[in-house]
């Protein structure tokens, strides 16, 4: 079993897809290694690559409103993404480049062992629970694989684009809110 370090650095040096040619920084996630609670986005976007944080952007600054408006802190859950280095253009991670990053994430979900696990948008959540998931059907419906349960939801940039649909992120963030409470 190797711990966090040991597989952080695994991901520093890795070069397994196409994606580890622009990058500038792996972006490996970070928060609470011992969370009941995990967030996992679809890639990193240019303040993510250039910082080397999940998160960052526009998109985090709403993700953590999100986690505040649960009563947690950043602090208190674990972020990461699907593939660990930004795409070209910020488009969607290709399904070769998913799969070189895998089993970083499927580490990193063992080693932090959380209760609930939050696939934000339908990368996340075709990688994480389906391939063949529709996210605006589904979204909110937990998912029980393993040890874990899952529940798809908006990812936090397509609600700055849709003002609409934060509504239905909320009552997703509230079925989670009262999940963890289920596990005290």
């Amino acid at each position: 079993m190797y711990t966090m370090d040991e597989l952080r650095e695994f991901c520093y040096r890795c070069r397994k897809c196409r994606l580890s040619q622009t990058r500038t920084n792996v972006v490996f996630g970070e928060g609470n290694e011992n969370a009941d609670l995990m967030f996992v986005g679809e890639g990193p976007g240019y303040y993510e690559d250039v910082q080397g944080r999940p998160f960052v952007g526009r998109a985090g600054q709403l993700l953590d409103k999100m986690i505040e408006a649960i009563d947690l802190k950043r602090s208190d859950v674990y972020i990461a993404n699907i593939v660990k280095c930004r795409p070209p253009e910020n488009r969607n991670p290709m399904e070769d480049e998913c799969s070189a990053c895998l089993d970083y994430l499927r580490w990193q979900v063992k080693l932090i062992d959380p209760k609930i696990i939050v696939c934000l948008g339908a990368v996340a959540a075709k990688n994480l629970i389906n391939p063949d998931i529709k996210i605006s059907k589904e979204r909110g419906i937990f998912v029980k694989k393993g040890n874990f349960y899952f529940i798809p939801t908006f990812h936090p940039s397509y609600l700055l684009r849709n003002e609409g649909a934060k509504k239905d992120a909320w009552k997703d963030l509230l079925k989670v809110k009262e999940k963890l409470k289920s596990f005290v």
